[in-house]
């Protein structure tokens, strides 16, 4: 039976940093916790160690955003991902993008078009 409203959330804003901060470890043992769950219901090929490296690397990402209001966003989208990953409503090349070569900023690029090319990159 599929139930659209499991791990659902009122959406809300964070009253001080405290309550943001608060938040965004809530929102992020909720990922680590489920990193487990994840890897199996994808049946991915990489160990739960990568997927949890992964996960602090998106959360790392954004640790200086200093604007309250931009937490905010950025934790109704975590929640949004993390619903959409759980209800398994996402296909499996849709987590596999986190893991993609192209998305690390540290991938060596292509040192001239043609290189690219032959690579199958853009």
């Amino acid at each position: 039976m599929i139930n659209p409203t499991y791990l659902a959330q009122r959406t809300r804003s964070s009253v001080n940093w405290t309550d943001a901060r608060f938040r965004v470890l809530k929102s992020y043992r909720e990922w680590i916790r489920a990193a487990p769950e994840i890897q199996n219901m994808y049946s991915l090929n990489l160990p739960v160690s990568t997927v949890k490296n992964k996960i602090r690397q998106e959360f790392e990402r954004h640790r200086y955003v200093a604007q309250l209001p931009a937490v905010d966003v950025l934790l109704f989208q975590s929640h949004s991902e993390f619903q959409e990953t759980l209800n398994y409503w996402k296909q499996l090349n849709h987590v596999l993008k986190y893991f993609r070569i192209e998305e690390d900023p540290k991938a060596k690029l292509p040192s001239n078009f043609m290189g690219g090319f032959l690579q199958g990159r853009n």
